[in-house]
């Protein structure tokens, strides 16, 4: 039988996992958040394409594509990572559980 200190332990582990995975989904939501910027970017470009001509503009467009294709390698960065950490903290929980019958009994009854 487990002793109150061990299951307190257990359960601030538990907590830690599940503070570090709500961190994990923060960094997914601000990824997917920097993604659509340059869509919305490319959007009104594409919207207001009729009044101007591109090569007139190429000077401000070369910038802003570059802009934007830095911004969505900076959001696929993060939306990997999330997922990694996501993946990586679902593994740990389930190691946890499936060791401590206490917390086996509680997420399966």
């Amino acid at each position: 039988m487990e002793t109150e200190e061990n299951r307190d332990v257990v359960f601030d582990e538990v907590n830690l996992m599940l503070a570090e995975k709500r961190t994990a989904l923060s960094l997914l939501r601000t990824g997917i958040a920097i993604f659509s910027i340059p869509l919305s970017i490319g959007s009104v470009l594409i919207a207001t394409s009729n009044l101007y001509h591109p090569n007139k503009i190429l000077f401000l467009m070369i910038p802003v594509l570059g802009g934007c294709t830095l911004l969505v390698l900076i959001a696929l960065w993060l939306i990997v990572n999330a997922i990694k950490k996501l993946r990586g903290n679902d593994k740990r929980l389930d190691l946890i559980i499936q060791n401590n019958e206490f917390l086996r009994n509680l997420v399966d009854p």
